[in-house]
């Protein structure tokens, strides 16, 4: 007579798959928390990266017409020309670019913070003041 081997049936025990399943979980929350703060800080290069293109092309305007715009006159000064802009020889920019919540950016002169002119976003709360990303950026606190 012969005798039935018993085999063992190869697979994963239920324990085996929730290990598995726990590590899978704690691996996508270090991933998700390290990746999570990059839409912010691409926020804040975009911010950043306009405001110097903007200060280039206020530069560019004072070079042609010996003064920069009034707050008046505003950013628009860069696009079309203002009246009685002398020597104007525009537009400096191809367009006034927006923040990234979707704001145009701000100018005044003279500066509130001993320049010659302000730029700036209010942030994404569009308000005076605020921390984090809701906090004003301006050319006075880019680095």
């Amino acid at each position: 007579m012969k005798k039935l081997h018993k085999t063992k049936a190869a697979g994963f025990t239920l324990i085996e798959i929730m290990v598995v399943i726990v590590i899978l979980g704690m691996l996508a929350t270090l991933v998700i928390q390290a990746v999570g703060d990059r839409p912010d800080q691409a926020r804040g290069v975009k911010v950043k990266n306009d405001i110097l293109a903007l200060e280039g092309a206020l530069k560019m305007y004072r070079l042609d017409t010996y003064r920069f715009p009034t707050t008046e006159q505003g950013l628009d000064a860069l696009v079309k020309e203002p009246k009685l802009a002398k020597n104007w020889s525009g537009p400096y920019i191809e367009r006034l670019p927006q923040d990234p919540w979707g704001t145009d950016y701000l100018y005044r002169t003279p500066s509130e913070h001993g320049m010659k002119f302000d730029i700036y976003s209010l942030g994404a709360d569009g308000a005076v003041g605020g921390e984090g990303m809701d906090a004003d950026i301006g050319n006075w606190n880019i680095e």
